[in-house]
Parts: structure tokens; C-alpha cells; sequence
């Protein structure tokens, strides 16, 4: 009686497993399929695009869109200002979250509950765009990079993740480290930090992706066009490309604008899809560790 019972948990287990895998892959290829016929479709002639509505493959390979993308002087330029606002905004986001996630872990740190209660406070009601756009302009940030850093250089919800994830920690590492002679920044550099690297990988991949789609942050304090970002470029070039031939392009030919909204799509995704990788083995890790305690 009890191996026939172990086979029947085995066979549903195993029909369980197969039904699983199976919702799964579907689930999967539902949203595979979309980011791949927009690649498809990218890299589609002229021909294709118009006459097919999905493309999976292209049957005749083009690059032309991303000639007319590239052909822009300026593009290189906005992808140089991406590329530097995401790594120097998220390093100082990350210095500045994790020195104030460890100090409102701390019990005994003065006022600690009140401060929490003003960061869960930002959360649900802000400034606005209109006060934020004064503090911007009275700080002298307009045309500044540092008016796309500065102003989100804290979010408050990844704050509470890393500070959470300090929590968990038992008080006992510190105790035995101060006995030991270590000081308080000593304790955080040296023991909380290495500890702490699977939420500092989630989290500056949070902060990574926000710096890296920065738009309209970019729209309300550079006014200066040569310090654009590359999102504000990428729209540009897909309003233009809808009516007329870019300033300043070297291309002959203009490729439909549905093409160019694809390539698009990809230049502005594709390098945060390459970092993602790099970071996928401590995002789930990280994301729950910080989740653990309220």
C-alpha cells in the first residue's frame, strides 16, 4: 500500500512538474516574444515592416535604422552624458543610501523614529515638480548634471530595503567588533558593507535603470541641448524621423519611423539588459533580504 501511494505522489508530482514547466515557458514566451519582434523588426527592410504587422525574423536583414540613429554627431555625445550620470549617480546614491540605511538600523540612534516616520512620509506625499523645479533653480542646478542627480540621489523605498536588510543582522557582530577596538565607521566599512553586497547589487541596479531613463528631469533643467541626455535624443529622433530627415544626418534614405521607434527601443534598452546579468545572481537574494523585516 505505501509504495503504491509513493508511485501515484510521484506520477502527480510529476504531472504537476510537466503542467508547471509548461504555464511557465508560455508565460515566458509571452514576454520574450514582443522584445524580440521589436529586435526583428529593428533590423527589418523598409518592405518587411510595411507589409508584416509581427516579425519574429527578419527575412531581409537591414541596418539601416541604425545608420539613421548613428548618422546624428550628437548621439554619441547623449550616450556619453548617460553613461556618465548612471555610474556617478548611482555610486553617490549607493554612498548616500547605505550611510543612511545603517544609521536608522542603529536602536540607539537619537530621533530614529521620527526621521523614519519623515522618509515613510516622502513616500506617499512629495514636493511636486513646481517646488522641486525652485529648490533646483535656488541651488543654481539648472544646466548642471548634478540637477539629475542630486534630487533623486535617495529614494526612499530602496533606502528602506538596504536598512531593513541592516536590521537583520544580529547586534552581536557589532558588539564583538567594538569590543575588538573597531569604531562605528569601522564596523559599517569593514563588516556591514561585505555583508551587505547582495542588496548593494539590487539596489544599484534599481538605481542604474532610474539614472539611465532619466527624461524628464533632463527636460525641466538642461536647457542647454548639448547636455542632453540620451532619451531626450532618441525622442527627438523619432519625432523627426516621422516628418523629416535629422539636422545634421548623412543618410540618403529614411527608414519608416515604425523601424526607427524599434531601433530605438533598443539602443535605449540594450545596455541596461547587458549589466542585468552581472547582478541577476544577488537580485532575488538581495530584494528579499531587505523584505524580511517591516
Amino acid at each position: 500500500m505505501a509504495q503504491r501511494l509513493r508511485k501515484k505522489q510521484t506520477v502527480g508530482s510529476r504531472i504537476f512538474t510537466a503542467v508547471n514547466s509548461t504555464l511557465l515557458i508560455l508565460i515566458g514566451l509571452t514576454c520574450l516574444l514582443p522584445f524580440v519582434n521589436v529586435i526583428a523588426s529593428s533590423f527589418a527592410s523598409t518592405q518587411e515592416v510595411v507589409a508584416k504587422r509581427f516579425i519574429l525574423f527578419p527575412t531581409t536583414f537591414s541596418l539601416d535604422a541604425y545608420r539613421y540613429i548613428l548618422s546624428t554627431p550628437t548621439i554619441f555625445k547623449g550616450l556619453g552624458v548617460s553613461v556618465g550620470v548612471t555610474l556617478v549617480g548611482t555610486f553617490v546614491s549607493m554612498v548616500l543610501t547605505a550611510f543612511m540605511a545603517y544609521g536608522l538600523s542603529r536602536k540607539y540612534l537619537l530621533g530614529r523614529n521620527f526621521i523614519n516616520f519623515l522618509v515613510v512620509f516622502s513616500m506617499l506625499f512629495s514636493g511636486g515638480m513646481i517646488p522641486t523645479f525652485l529648490v533646483v533653480k535656488s541651488l543654481g542646478l539648472i544646466d548642471s548634471y548634478w540637477s539629475l542627480i542630486l534630487p533623486v540621489a535617495i529614494n526612499a523605498f530602496n533606502m528602506i530595503i538596504m536598512r531593513n536588510f541592516f536590521q537583520a543582522l544580529p547586534d552581536s557582530l557589532e558588539e564583538s567588533a567594538k569590543m575588538d577596538g573597531a569604531t562605528d565607521f569601522g564596523v559599517f566599512l569593514k563588516i556591514m558593507l561585505p555583508l551587505a553586497l547582495p542588496s548593494i547589487a539590487t539596489i544599484s541596479l534599481f538605481y542604474g535603470v532610474t539614472y539611465w531613463n532619466t527624461y524628464m528631469n533632463a527636460i525641466l533643467y538642461l536647457n542647454d541641448s548639448n547636455k542632453w541626455p540620451i532619451q531626450i535624443l532618441l525622442r527627438q529622433i523619432v519625432i523627426v524621423s516621422s516628418g523629416m530627415q535629422a539636422e545634421g544626418t548623412s543618410v540618403d534614405v529614411i527608414p519608416p519611423a515604425q523601424t526607427i521607434k524599434m531601433a530605438v527601443i533598443v539602443v535605449a534598452t540594450v545596455p541596461m539588459l547587458i549589466a542585468y546579468p552581472f547582478v541577476q545572481k544577488h537580485f532575488t537574494k538581495g530584494a528579499l533580504l531587505g523584505a524580511v523585516k517591516g
